[in-house]
């Protein structure tokens, strides 16, 4: 029985979901093609100007809406295509007018209008087709239980192609509504797929939007990594000016002082040794851990694996770590994911107060995937200036994104993905 619900439960959920988007998608579609129109029109008598940012920006959020949908229940992913708005964007009645101008001047705003028409017309056929093929089986199942004498008038009630006016076709209504009911639960998720695969074409960017926003992306992530580079050059430059370089210094000037004592004062001499002694291993010790900051030699030798595994075991927090990698990748693309890593364990240990950690990394599909989970308090957000901040940032230098779920509460789960390929 528990089968029998497991296997009939996601049709049904796809055919209610068919016929949600067949009834408010609709009708919310109608209205605000008919509002976007009208408001477009009145444009010229000045009450556009007013209303049409208004109204394009309920489409936009409608497109969203299905945008949203389309991702959660049909795994169809379709990006945003819209211009940003200018920072310096004026207030008052010339704001209004850049507004709409930045508006209309906007090919995704035509694109959401034309998908509108869609959405009005083949759109809710596809959708209440999954929730149809589902729902009108019941039909047969009340004919063969002997209701079909109560919609008869003389004539034979039609099920379908069954002339249902006796109780053997209305066994023969029962006998197509059970044909129709396994057709649907085969069919009823495809076509909600396909009512969001129809939608992408117009809700989704151009190929040369693509290729733009790809220009943008790599413009962006280039001074970005040019600018990490450069920060990391001045953090090893002052570690060393104030670490080992110190020490070295120091050092330097106990010899000295060691060969002037050597002779008058041997036991002050032997006192300055050993000191001299304790500073080279304190500088040695500071050179390996700058080494290990550049590059960890654990990660060149063994790989991502066994060296976020190394990192863990230095924590002050129970940590587990679960690692699924076939292989490994670029020398690159490793050490910016353990470093994002690590930064990632660093902001669990200081601030989610939690008591345990769990890290998993595996690949799949060319991705290198890696979540960092913790049971602290939760509420960690991507910001200006966060360590989340730092790692979106180092990330992205190779086509890698970033994603934070944490509620008020918690759990926190920071995740990452890394398209490569492992050797």
């Amino acid at each position: 029985m528990n089968a029998l619900a497991t296997r009939i439960r996601p049709p049904m959920l796809a055919a209610g979901r068919g016929l949600v988007l067949s009834v408010y998608g609709l009708a919310v579609s109608i209205v605000l093609f008919v509002l976007a129109v009208l408001s477009i029109a009145f444009i010229l008598l000045g009450i556009g100007v007013f209303t049409t940012p208004l109204v394009l920006e309920g489409v936009r959020r409608h497109a969203n809406q299905r945008r949203l949908w389309a991702a959660d229940w049909s795994g169809v992913r379709i990006p945003m295509p819209y211009r940003p708005f200018p920072p310096d964007l004026r207030k008052g009645v010339t704001g209004q007018v850049e507004r709409t101008t930045l508006l209309l001047k906007d090919p995704a705003t035509w694109r959401d209008l034309q998908w509108l028409l869609a959405d009005m017309t083949v759109g809710p056929v596809v959708a209440i087709l999954a929730a149809a093929l589902m729902i009108y089986p019941v039909e047969g199942l009340v004919l063969a239980a002997g209701l079909w004498r109560v919609f008869q008038d003389g004539s034979p009630y039609w099920y379908g192609f069954v002339p249902v006016d006796s109780q053997a076709t209305g066994l023969a209504a029962l006998v197509l509504g059970v044909v129709i009911f396994a057709v649907g639960l085969r069919a009823a998720a495809p076509l909600l797929r396909l009512h969001f695969v129809i939608a992408r074409p117009l809700l989704a960017p151009t190929p040369e939007q693509t290729l733009a926003q790809r220009v943008d992306r790599l413009t962006e992530t280039r001074h970005e990594a040019v600018d990490t580079a450069a920060s990391e050059l001045r953090r090893i430059e002052r570690d060393l000016h104030d670490g080992a370089q110190a020490r070295l210094v120091a050092m330097g000037m106990n010899l000295g002082t060691i060969e002037a004592l050597i002779e008058k004062d041997p036991a002050q001499a032997k006192k300055l040794l050993a000191m001299a002694r304790e500073s080279s291993a304190e500088a040695l010790t500071e050179l390996r851990d700058l080494v290990r900051g550049i590059h960890p030699p654990v990660l060149a030798e063994r790989g991502l694996g066994d060296a976020v595994k190394a990192l863990a075991l230095r924590l002050p927090v129970a940590t587990e770590v679960t690692v699924e990698l076939p292989g490994r990748a670029e020398a690159s693309v490793e050490s910016a994911a353990y470093f994002a890593v690590s930064e990632a364990l660093t902001n669990a240990v200081k601030h989610a107060g939690g008591d345990r950690i769990w890290v998993d990394l595996h690949h799949g599909e060319g991705m290198l995937r890696i979540s960092v989970t913790d049971n602290g308090g939760g509420g960690a957000r991507i910001g200006s200036g966060s360590g989340l901040s730092g790692i979106e940032r180092r990330l992205g230098t190779f086509d890698g994104v970033l994603a934070v779920s944490s509620p008020a509460g918690g759990p926190t789960m920071v995740t990452m993905e890394l398209p490569c390929v492992l050797s």
